[in-house]
């Protein structure tokens, strides 16, 4: 590597980690990041990758796949050729080939840590989304207070499940547009909170969607890409909220509690009723399981509570039994490895950004739904329920 390689490659990783520490340390250049420069990267490269149909961010991993693997074939390959005398001589124009290849490999690397700084390790750092608009309520919540939200939840989305159109198998159908009405949803939630205006690139399915639902993932966003990907085999039901769930972090919220918090609020708020249904079953697992813990996990005092309905049990399941025996049947990789090492992932990033919950972080959403709803849209009395037709079940984050 001539000096001229090595000096930009120095000053483009000195000036990453200068926004790195900066970030770490000072919320309000984040919060001033996401508002005017993040657009930019929305509405130049959101739009570019938005033209292709598939998801370029999924063509961008199995690009780098492939070439770690070329990498490291290449490395084991000139080490071989070193140890055999003689070789060394003659595969000149091979190891000025490496140099080349790791050169431009070392770019890549450079470029991946600055394109995950600008997109998404700096917005770790942002102010929290109550604190923008003024969502912050008490530290503490009673029991009864949650008590009352589970009520509400359960009877809205008890009702719900009978409303949504069936076809004769009972499955749920949406002839419509769903990307198309997704972002209509933000973008009416813009009209209240500002920083969710504009531009979306519509939402993308995953090729490799088996693989993902390996890792039990609904969806991903690409920071490299600007994408908002969903998974193309789970319930149908789930898409909507995962959708919105994936906008919410193109437009700077990371975080997952918030990012899962937006995606209520955008489903819930829709003129769509497959949305609101939506909406309602992304936040009913963790609200549930906070107050199955908040009764001390006795499942004769929590049966004496509003129950959920069998069909919204049914339909709160992340993939159909046949879909999940076709990704079984397809799998290179056992799932259980698969789903180790994403978490092990996933749980590693979020710590490493300051999320010192991990996964955890997921289920924040309850607090902060309890401040949305105690701010904004207090909740008196209980709600009247009908018991039948109902029994036991605790949910899975």
């Amino acid at each position: 590597m001539n000096k001229k390689n090595f000096f930009a490659m120095f000053i483009v990783l000195l000036i990453t980690v200068i926004l790195n520490i900066v970030a770490w340390n000072d919320p309000a250049f984040c919060d001033g990041y996401a508002a005017f420069v993040l657009p930019l990267w929305i509405n130049s490269f959101g739009r570019l990758c938005g033209m292709f149909s598939f998801s370029v961010g999924e063509c961008m991993i199995v690009t780098g796949v492939i070439l770690a693997v070329l990498a490291v074939v290449l490395g084991l390959v000139t080490v071989i050729f070193l140890l055999i005398p003689g070789l060394r001589k003659r595969t000149r124009g091979f190891r000025i080939f490496c140099e080349k290849y790791y050169l431009a490999m070392s770019w890549i690397l450079i470029g991946v840590f600055t394109v995950l700084t600008l997109n998404c390790f700096i917005l770790y750092h942002t102010s929290d989304f109550s604190d923008k608009y003024q969502l912050t309520g008490k530290e503490e919540y009673t029991f009864e207070e949650l008590c009352l939200l589970r009520e509400q939840v359960v009877a809205t989305v008890n009702t719900l499940a009978k409303e949504v159109p069936r076809d004769e198998n009972g499955q749920i159908v949406y002839p419509e547009n769903m990307e198309e009405t997704a972002i209509l949803s933000m973008q009416k939630l813009g009209e209240r909170y500002d920083l969710l205006k504009g531009y979306y690139p519509e939402p993308k399915p995953l090729a490799a969607s088996g693989f993902f639902s390996q890792q039990n993932m609904k969806g991903y966003f690409f920071p490299f890409s600007m994408e908002a990907n969903y998974n193309a085999l789970m319930n149908e039901i789930h898409r909507p909220a995962t959708m919105c769930h994936e906008l919410a972090h193109l437009k700077g919220f990371i975080q997952e509690d918030e990012a899962n918090l937006i995606s209520y609020l955008a489903c819930t708020q829709s003129d769509d009723i497959v949305f609101q249904y939506s909406g309602y079953l992304s936040i009913l697992n963790y609200i549930d399981n906070d107050f199955y813990a908040a009764v001390g996990s006795n499942k004769a005092v929590y049966k004496t509570y509003p129950a959920i309905s069998k069909q919204v049990k049914k339909d709160n399941t992340f993939l159909h039994k046949e879909t999940w025996a076709a990704v079984e049947k397809k799998a290179v990789i056992q799932t259980q490895v698969v789903s180790q090492a994403s978490q092990t992932f996933v749980e590693k990033n979020l710590v490493m950004n300051g999320v010192t919950e991990g996964t955890l972080s997921y289920a924040n959403v309850v607090g902060l739904l309890l401040d949305y709803y105690y701010q904004n849209d207090p909740i008196t009395e209980p709600v009247e329920y009908l018991a039948s037709d109902t029994d036991l079940v605790i949910g899975e984050n």
